[in-house]
């Protein structure tokens, strides 16, 4: 029977975040180790998104926007605007320091945003990769139409299609629009999965869900949209071993992430070309 976990919610200045994963019930699904819907909501001129420099390790990010954008900035150069539908995947492996700002025009006005943040676990002999960082434009992802179901996949593979995003472990993540009526075959049956509810109502089993609740499929195979529905599938093939996560650093290694506070307190870490001048401190 699907299992039902529940999502902690957090007001971050004024925009409400509700974190799904890492969960009481379910640390990882798949790869997935951190799973954080942004919002919706708004922000009056001269306020917004405004995350100072901060390090990772042993994963990738991926951000993935439905209202609104985020300028991006990196220590490996890359500065730039991430809008709906688009990709930003970066991955850390031993080491990346990132932002996350508005452009001055967006600031200056009063805007939205509403959007799905994640991280994804390196497999253990990947975890110390060199760090690199891809950007898709949403028309160049893969999408799957049929009748009343509209299905994008954002990375990994799924219902035959393959994303450009290059990924380090078999996952899947499909941003899914549906008509009332309609029906969503699950991907991979093979592998974990989960549906995080955007908008509407969906059916799984015998349970109703809707909007900001997340569901682990047991042995369903089939999802009903009960209203016209807005949700996202991701998964990937279970680990057997889960890594420790702490702040923002993942490892299997304890020792490598304390490593990792060491170098941050230190400055030893990269700094961003345009945007040294702060950081988040290390908690």
């Amino acid at each position: 029977m699907a299992q039902l976990l529940k999502a902690k919610q957090h007001d971050i200045g004024g925009l409400f975040v509700k974190r799904v994963l890492p969960n009481a019930k379910k640390r990882m699904v798949g790869p997935f180790i951190f799973f954080d819907e942004m919002g919706p909501g708004g922000f009056d001129a001269g306020h917004g998104i405004n995350v100072r420099p901060h390090p990772h390790i042993g994963l990738s990010t991926l951000t993935y926007l439905f209202e609104g954008s985020i300028l991006h900035r990196d220590s490996l150069g890359n500065r730039l605007e991430i809008s709906p539908g688009d990709v930003n995947w970066m991955t850390a492996g031993r080491g990346i320091v990132h932002s996350e700002r508005e452009s001055l025009e967006v600031r200056a006005s009063k805007h939205s945003i509403h959007g799905l943040q994640s991280w994804i676990a390196l497999p253990k002999e990947l975890a110390e990769i060199e760090p690199s960082f891809t950007h898709i434009k949403k028309q160049d992802l893969p999408e799957h139409i049929d009748q009343q179901v509209m299905a994008r996949l954002i990375v990994g593979e799924a219902y035959g299609m393959s994303s450009p995003v290059k990924t380090y472990s078999p996952m899947f993540y499909i941003d899914v629009v549906a008509g009332a009526g309609s029906e969503v075959e699950r991907p991979n049956p093979a592998q974990e999965a989960a549906l995080y509810v955007i908008s509407g109502q969906v059916q799984l089993g015998e349970g109703v869900y809707e909007s900001g609740e997340v569901v682990m499929f047991d042995d369903e195979q089939v999802l009903v949209a009960l209203t016209n529905a807005r949700f996202v599938l991701f998964g990937g093939e279970q680990w057997q071993e889960i890594p420790h996560i702490h702040w923002n650093f993942v490892s299997f290694s304890k020792a490598r992430i304390e490593q990792a506070r060491e170098d941050w307190q230190a400055g030893r870490f990269p700094a961003i070309p345009g945007d040294d001048k702060e950081f988040i401190p290390l908690p």
